[in-house]
C-alpha cells in the first residue's frame, strides 16, 4: 500500500484577524514542509477564526475571507510551499439558492478549501450544521451538498468538517461508498469535561463506518466563552490510535500513513448518501512506497480531570486577556477560596508580574483573610495593594442610614467601584471571582463582586473550586514549587464577611448538596418532582429551584467566562428573565 505523510496543524486562530491567521498558516505550513509533509491540514474556519457568530452576516467580512483565500494560495507558492496541498477552513458564500431553507444564493457558508500550486483547487461547505448547545449554525450558514475527494500520491482523501462526523450518515457513509483511503476532518470542537473520551469513541466508530483511517484535526485556544482543547486524533479503521496531540497546546502532528491505493473510478457528480454529490480533484503525485522507518507521532497522555479543567481555565483566561489587547489583570483579593483560585489561574495564564490584586478590608474583614491575601501574593509574586473601604462605607452610611442586606451589599459595591476605578486609571482587565454555585442561586451582588470583564470560574461549581485549589497546590508540590494557595484559604469556612461571623452556610445548603441539586436542575434539565424522586429533600429542592429561577436577571449581567461544563450560563442555557413558570 502507498504511504502518505500527513501534517495536522493544531493551532490557535483569532476571530476576525484574517491577516494574522494567514501568517500562521504560512508559518505552520513551512514547519510541515520541513518535516516532509505531503498534505497539510488546518482547523475549521482557520482563516477567519471560529465561531464568527454574526460576523458571518457582514458582507464585508465574508468578502474579505473569500479574497484572502487565493491571496494565501499565491503567497504559499511564492514562499516555496505551493507544491504541498493545504486544507483549511474559511467563511464563504453559496453559489445556489436553498429553496428548502428559503435562503438566497450568496448566503454565508462554513467552508473549507484546498490550496495547491498557487491556486484554490476546490472548495466545499459543511454539510451538517449544528444547532444545539453553543451552536447556532442554522442562523448563520446554509449547508453544502458535496463530498470532495482529492487524489494525492495515488490515495483518495475524502474531506469533511466537524459536525459532518457527529451526525450519522452524510460524508462518513459517502466516504465508504467511494472507497476513500483517508477521511480527513477539520474541526472547531469546543472543550467540555470528558469530551476527549467522547471524541475518541466517536472517531473510532466513524472510522469503522467509513472503512478507512480517519484523521480528526481540532483547533486549540479560546474565543470568548469557548475553549478549544486540541486533542487531534488519527485512528485506523480497526480503531487503533495512530497519533494523538496534546490538550491545550499548539502542536504539529506529522506521521506516515500506510493507506490503500485509489481504485475507485466514480466520476464527478455521482449522487451519494444524504444527497451528496461527488467532486473530485486531482493533485498529482505518484504512489510512494512506505519508508523503511515510517515517521510516527506520539500519543500524548491525557490530563486527569482536575488538571484538564484547570488547563481549560488558564487557556480561556489567557486568550481573553491577550486577544482583547490587555497585558495585565486586576483581582479583588479577599483571602477567600474563589479569588485565590482566580488569582492562581491568572498567574499561570499571563505571569505573576501581570497580575494585580487589591485587598479591600471593611470593619468585618477578619485578620486571617487579610493575612491569607498577603500570603497568596507572597507565594505567587503577584502585586498586592491594600485599600480599606471603611472610610467610604462610613460616608455612605452617614448619608443613607442603610441596614441589613442593603448595608452588606454596599460593601461589595464599594469594592466593585474601586476595582473599576483602578482599571480605568491603570488599564488592567478586571477578573470577576464568582463561581457557578453562587451565580446559580444569585448569591452575588450586582455591581459588586460581579463587576469585571471576564469570570474565569463562572462555570465551576464551588465543590469543584475546592478540588481545583487542592489539585493546583499538589501539582506545585510535586514539582518542588511553592503551592500558590494558602492552606488556610482552603480549610476555612467560605464567607463573604459582610457582617459579623457570617459564613455561606448561613444562607445556602452545604455546597456538596447544593451542587448535586444544581447539576440535576441545570445540566440535567430535571424538574422539581424528578429531583425529589431521586431522594433529595423536597424543602431543599424547592428552595434551590426558586433561587435559581429568580436569579436569571443577575446572571444575564455577569461577564463571560470559560465553558467547562456541558451546560454553561450564557451560550448553553438561555431562559427568559421574565418567567412565570415556577414548577421546576
Amino acid at each position: 500500500m502507498p504511504s502518505l505523510r500527513l501534517a495536522m496543524s493544531q493551532f490557535d486562530p483569532s476571530v476576525g484577524d484574517i491577516a494574522h491567521n494567514s501568517e500562521q498558516v504560512v508559518r505552520w505550513t513551512g514547519r510541515a514542509v520541513e518535516r516532509g509533509a505531503r498534505l497539510v491540514a488546518f482547523p475549521e474556519m482557520a482563516l477567519t477564526g471560529y465561531p464568527v457568530e454574526d460576523l458571518a452576516l457582514r458582507t464585508s467580512f465574508v468578502e474579505a475571507s473569500r479574497a484572502a483565500l487565493p491571496e494565501l494560495a499565491e503567497r504559499l507558492a511564492a514562499e516555496g510551499l505551493g507544491e504541498v496541498p493545504v486544507v483549511l477552513g474559511y467563511l464563504g458564500r453559496s453559489q445556489h439558492a436553498s429553496a428548502k431553507l428559503g435562503r438566497p444564493a450568496g448566503s454565508p457558508q462554513n467552508c473549507a478549501a484546498v490550496l495547491h500550486r498557487g491556486r484554490v483547487v476546490t472548495r466545499f461547505a459543511k454539510h451538517h450544521l449544528p444547532n444545539y448547545g453553543v451552536f447556532d449554525e442554522f442562523r448563520h450558514f446554509v449547508p453544502g451538498d458535496q463530498l470532495v475527494v482529492v487524489r494525492l500520491d495515488g490515495v483518495d482523501v475524502a474531506l469533511a468538517i466537524c459536525e459532518d462526523i457527529w451526525q450519522d450518515g452524510g460524508r462518513v457513509s459517502a466516504a465508504r461508498e467511494i472507497e476513500a483511503g483517508l477521511l480527513l476532518v477539520i474541526n472547531g470542537s469546543p472543550y467540555e469535561r470528558d469530551k476527549d473520551d467522547q471524541r475518541l469513541d466517536l472517531v473510532r466508530r466513524r472510522a469503522a463506518e467509513a472503512g478507512c483511517t480517519l484523521a480528526y484535526l481540532n483547533m486549540v485556544g479560546a474565543q470568548d466563552e469557548l475553549v478549544f482543547d486540541g486533542d487531534s486524533l488519527v485512528v485506523d479503521a480497526a480503531g487503533r490510535v495512530l497519533a494523538r496531540a496534546p490538550q491545550f497546546e499548539e502542536s504539529l502532528v506529522v506521521l506516515d500513513l500506510e493507506l490503500p491505493a485509489a481504485s475507485s473510478d466514480h466520476t464527478d457528480g455521482l449522487l451519494l448518501s444524504d444527497g451528496l454529490h461527488l467532486v473530485r480533484a486531482e493533485l498529482g503525485g505518484t504512489e510512494v512506497e512506505p519508508p523503511a522507518e515510517p515517521l510516527t507521532s506520539p500519543i500524548a497522555p491525557r490530563l486527569a480531570d482536575e488538571a484538564e479543567v484547570y488547563a481549560a481555565l488558564v487557556c480561556g483566561t489567557r486568550a481573553y486577556v491577550r486577544k482583547n489587547g490587555f497585558t495585565s489583570v486586576l483581582i479583588g483579593l479577599s483571602g477567600g477560596i474563589d479569588s485565590a483560585l482566580v488569582a492562581a489561574v491568572a498567574v499561570d495564564a499571563i505571569g505573576a508580574e501581570n497580575v494585580h490584586g487589591v485587598s479591600m478590608p471593611s470593619r468585618y474583614s477578619s485578620q486571617h483573610s487579610r493575612d491569607d491575601a498577603a500570603e497568596m501574593a507572597r507565594r505567587t509574586g503577584l502585586h498586592l495593594r491594600t485599600v480599606p473601604i471603611a472610610p467610604m462605607f462610613d460616608a455612605y452610611m452617614d448619608a443613607l442610614g442603610l441596614t441589613g442586606l442593603a448595608e452588606e451589599n454596599l460593601q461589595s459595591r464599594l469594592r466593585g467601584t474601586l476595582l473599576m476605578a483602578i482599571s480605568n486609571q491603570e488599564g488592567h482587565l478586571v477578573l470577576a471571582p464568582g463561581n457557578k454555585s453562587e451565580l446559580a442561586v444569585g448569591y452575588s451582588t450586582l455591581y459588586g463582586d460581579s463587576v469585571g470583564a471576564y469570570g474565569p470560574i463562572k462555570d465551576v461549581y464551588k465543590s469543584l473550586v475546592f478540588r481545583l485549589a487542592r489539585w493546583r497546590n499538589e501539582a506545585a508540590a510535586e514539582l518542588g514549587q511553592t503551592p500558590p494557595i494558602p492552606e488556610n484559604t482552603i480549610l476555612k469556612p467560605p464567607s463573604a464577611e459582610l457582617r459579623p461571623g457570617q459564613v455561606d452556610a448561613d444562607s445556602l445548603p452545604d455546597y456538596d448538596l447544593l451542587d448535586a441539586v444544581l447539576a440535576a436542575y441545570i445540566e440535567g434539565d430535571q424538574g422539581r418532582d424528578t429531583i425529589v424522586a431521586r431522594g433529595f429533600e423536597a424543602a431543599v429542592v424547592d428552595r434551590v429551584v426558586r433561587l435559581v429561577d429568580t436569579a436569571e436577571y443577575k446572571r444575564r449581567q455577569y461577564p463571560p467566562g470559560p465553558k467547562v461544563s456541558p451546560k454553561n450560563f450564557g451560550r448553553d442555557r438561555r431562559l427568559p428573565i421574565t418567567n412565570g413558570w415556577r414548577r421546576g
